[in-house]
């Protein structure tokens, strides 16, 4: 950042977080609305594709800001200066929307996370009569290598977010947990299907499921 105006405002803010009592306070209270008005905007620019509208979308703008506030606060360290305060911030209050957006629309909508259904694997493809057919019996076959071969864990997060497309944020808030440690899960689950496929005779499957 070669600005010297720039880099004197990030300093203000950097300093001012950092220092307990009346400096933060005042500092939260100049960023609150700026990252309100970021998240009404990512909310509205998302809410046709989530069918959210009126109130819901207030209380998430709110809500996103005020979390991203909190984020800020407890990831100042991370802040390198390489771009104004405000628009790294900004990006914690846009990350938030998203998340309690598709966590509203997912509770919304009553998916159970943990809800089995196995012909949306064999639905995701364009495929004529005959190839769904075969899709259909690789998609059995996935269904029995998740049943023998996965922990209980493994499954679980493997049929939220593979089968049922529920978005690994929305998971971890569901189950306490963090979008790391249930990565790590799913990546451990693919490798274990990926072997058991394999063993049976399933390879020519396992691209097909990952472009799915």
């Amino acid at each position: 950042m070669d600005d010297p105006d720039i880099e004197q405002e990030n300093r203000r803010w950097v300093c001012d977080l950092s220092m307990p009592g009346p400096r933060r306070e005042a500092a939260c209270g100049e960023l609150y609305p700026l990252l309100v008005r970021i998240s009404k905007s990512e909310a509205r620019r998302r809410a046709p594709l989530l069918e959210l509208q009126g109130p819901e979308l207030e209380d998430i703008a709110h809500q996103a800001a005020a979390d991203a506030v909190m984020a800020v606060i407890e990831r100042l360290d991370r802040f390198r200066g390489e771009a104004r305060f405000t628009t790294w911030a900004t990006k914690f209050a846009i990350f938030n929307v998203a998340t309690k957006m598709n966590r509203h629309f997912w509770r919304r909508h009553e998916v159970p996370y943990e809800q089995e259904d196995w012909a949306r694997l064999a639905s995701r493809f364009d495929l004529s009569p005959d190839d769904e057919v075969q899709v259909r019996d690789f998609a059995q076959a996935v269904r029995t290598a998740v049943e023998d071969a996965l922990t209980e864990r493994q499954r679980l997060v493997f049929v939220a977010t593979v089968l049922n497309g529920m978005p690994i944020e929305v998971l971890a808030d569901e189950l306490g947990s963090t979008r790391n440690a249930l990565y790590k899960v799913l990546f451990d689950a693919r490798k274990k299907l990926r072997a058991a496929l394999v063993a049976n005779g399933h390879l020519p499957g396992v691209s097909a499921l990952r472009s799915a």
